[in-house]
């Protein structure tokens, strides 16, 4: 006689767990790396694709990046009301706290998508200065960190830590994206602010 083998036992929560999590991983590196990749093979002319009512190019990136900076800063604040972590919020957030949180996220994406198309177009990936680098990077990394967390939203399995520290990498990729730009114009003496 033979010996039977038992089927596979069906793989555990944990391994499925972990298989989410690294996609969510591959998915955030991916969409980085190809932004990367694009902005490092497509030198940029500088050319301004799109200024509105503003005087040019680097104008327009510096306030639409502002605007995101504020409204990632409600992001931050309706997270914790929504997580019960801000001092004086018991019993949980109002309703209208994840409604806020929701579409001050969505204006905020919407604000940095004609700073990065520019970015990505018109200037490409640069290495130098050391802060255009951080500033490359950290804004590759954004967009990564951003799809990965988006997926991890509609991952029912993962651990509850996982969105938070999304949440929290996103938001301190915008703060360094700002940092490295829209701070550094509008401390440049002689350039027209609007």
């Amino acid at each position: 006689m033979g010996v039977t083998q038992a089927p596979p036992s069906p793989p555990s929560a944990t391994a499925r767990w972990q298989w989410s999590l690294a996609g969510v991983a591959a998915l955030g590196l991916g969409v980085a790396a190809a932004l990367a990749a694009y902005a490092d093979a497509h030198p940029g002319d500088g050319a301004s694709l799109l200024t509105l009512w503003f005087s040019g190019m680097l104008q327009l990136k510096a306030w639409f990046t502002s605007a995101a900076l504020v409204l990632v800063v409600v992001q931050v604040l309706s997270a914790l009301a929504m997580w019960g972590r801000l001092p004086g919020v018991r019993g949980g957030a109002p309703g209208w706290v994840a409604l806020l949180h929701r579409w001050s996220g969505v204006v905020a994406f919407l604000l940095t998508l004609p700073v990065a198309f520019q970015c990505v177009w018109s200037l490409g990936f640069e290495d130098e200065p050391s802060r255009v680098l951080v500033h490359s990077v950290a804004g590759c990394l954004f967009y990564g960190a951003f799809a990965a967390k988006m997926l991890a939203l509609r991952l029912p399995r993962l651990p509850s830590v996982v969105v938070p520290l999304l949440g929290a990498t996103v938001a301190t990729l915008l703060v360094v994206v700002w940092f490295t730009s829209a701070l550094w114009f509008f401390t440049q003496p002689g350039l027209p602010r609007v």
